[in-house]
């Protein structure tokens, strides 16, 4: 069992995490999916007309992006007045550039296929963070497929001064992140031949999110052969397409999480019936921790309605063993609800996070331990056991799910104060206020209707 760390001077960035004295209950929406906006960004980029993208979520990755886009001569606008917000896309050629990546993976990943599209330099560059995430499986493929690059992670140079890539096939290992298989196959089809993308090496991750990838270039009109580690993309043009995005359903994880940890029953809104997103798996998860759900179809909207996430009764939540491979992002979320937990968590299959925004298996059994928690982590995986936990303050070493994790602990601890909780603008905007609206509502028999942050 590791030791505990007690923190008491006082933290000038601190966010008094909610505690509330009652059930958490409400039913709210959450904006879209940054997995789709971002991918359905790549593929109106790269189309053959205008697009639009409805719903989509606008935070600091999807501003990145549109930024990055920009910067490659694609003009788009963003119209937030109405009810969802919209993005209009409008292809041009592509050209050189520079792009400013932020910490934002996708944008890191999925541009740089793209770039070799500009004929010519473009400068790649991002946080201090960002610097150290993995980048040559990506650089090194586009350096097979006939792309010159400097550099093997940011900042690095992507020059097709040469002309279009003739595509082909390559071989990579994905094993620290799918993102590299998705933003390959995303340009594929503009590239000569096409690409057949190989992955061999350690267990692929997040496969959910490549299926994602698939999905979304058959609805743009473009050929996709998939196997289980080989996935071939045609050449032809991406059609243009009217993208219509989902809820995130990631970022739904921690408001659920507060109906397991309270008790309480939290509904989230326009949850698709069917979907590639990897966050609908926190329903069987959180089920299996001992809570119930119940899914009210929409008659207006075919295809979603409300699902909603009632907990046990308080302090009863219980552990889980289970392979989080596919689902890696889930990970902080379902570690802080198994740090409230009265039996022993084994979360595995996790390895890939020690390059996610930080370190993330490193940075949960810090932030567990810190508050009086059992949490050990091995090279792949994470065991939590029951313990007291006591206030202190959460780091979140720039990391949005950090943050909400250490929201999700404030609620069953007093005293938790969260660092840097603006960091959820990554994915969130405005967390802070739907959290505090949701959580200290007016009564525990009164929902909360909070039609959620563009």
């Amino acid at each position: 069992m590791m030791g505990c760390v007690t923190e008491t001077h006082h933290h000038a960035d601190s966010w008094p995490a909610p505690h509330p004295r009652h059930p958490v209950t409400g039913t709210l929406s959450v904006p879209g999916s940054k997995s789709i906006t971002n991918r359905a960004l790549i593929l109106s980029a790269l189309a053959d007309g205008p697009s639009t993208i409805t719903g989509a979520l606008v935070s600091r990755d999807t501003e990145l992006m549109v930024d990055a886009l920009r910067g490659l001569g694609v003009a788009i606008t963003i119209d937030t007045t109405g009810p969802l917000p919209v993005i209009s896309v409008d292809p041009a050629q592509l050209g050189p550039g520079h792009i400013e990546c932020g910490l934002a993976g996708t944008v890191m990943r999925f541009v740089p296929p793209a770039a070799a599209l500009a004929g010519g330099e473009v400068t790649f560059d991002g946080d201090a963070q960002a610097r150290l995430r993995p980048m040559s499986t990506m650089l090194d493929a586009l350096a097979d497929l006939g792309v010159t690059v400097t550099g093997s992670r940011l900042p690095f140079t992507i020059d097709s001064s040469a002309g279009v890539p003739a595509g082909g096939r390559v071989t990579i290992d994905a094993s620290s992140s799918s993102q590299f298989v998705s933003g390959l196959l995303l340009s594929g089809a503009r590239y000569a031949t096409g690409i057949t993308v190989t992955h061999v090496g350690g267990a692929l991750p997040s496969q959910p999110h490549i299926d994602m990838t698939v999905d979304m270039l058959r609805q743009a009109g473009v050929t996709v052969d998939a196997g289980s580690d080989s996935w071939t993309v045609h050449p032809g043009p991406v059609a243009a397409h009217h993208w219509v995005v989902e809820p995130d359903l990631s970022n739904a994880g921690p408001f659920l999480a507060a109906a397991a940890v309270t008790g309480g029953s939290v509904g989230i809104r326009a949850w698709p019936k069917t979907t590639t997103q990897p966050g609908a798996q926190f329903i069987p998860i959180f089920e299996a921790m001992g809570c119930t759900s119940r899914f009210d179809a929409d008659p207006d909207h075919p295809g979603c309605g409300t699902m909603t996430l009632t907990g046990p009764k308080p302090g009863t939540v219980t552990g889980i063993d289970i392979d989080l491979s596919d689902l890696g992002e889930l990970t902080p979320t379902v570690a802080a609800v198994a740090a409230v937990a009265t039996t022993t968590s084994r979360l595995t299959g996790i390895g890939h996070l020690r390059g996610h925004e930080t370190d993330r298996l490193k940075a949960l059994t810090n932030e567990i331990t810190r508050l009086g928690g059992c949490c050990r982590d091995s090279a792949d995986s994470l065991i939590i056991e029951p313990a007291q936990l006591h206030g202190g303050h959460v780091h979140t070493y720039a990391d949005h799910r950090m943050a909400t994790f250490g929201a999700i602990i404030g609620l069953a601890v007093a005293g938790v104060t969260v660092a840097d909780i603006g960091t959820t603008r990554k994915t969130l905007p405005d967390f802070s206020s739907l959290w505090h609206r949701l959580v200290d509502g007016p009564s525990p028999r009164l929902s909360v209707v909070e039609d959620g942050e563009n």
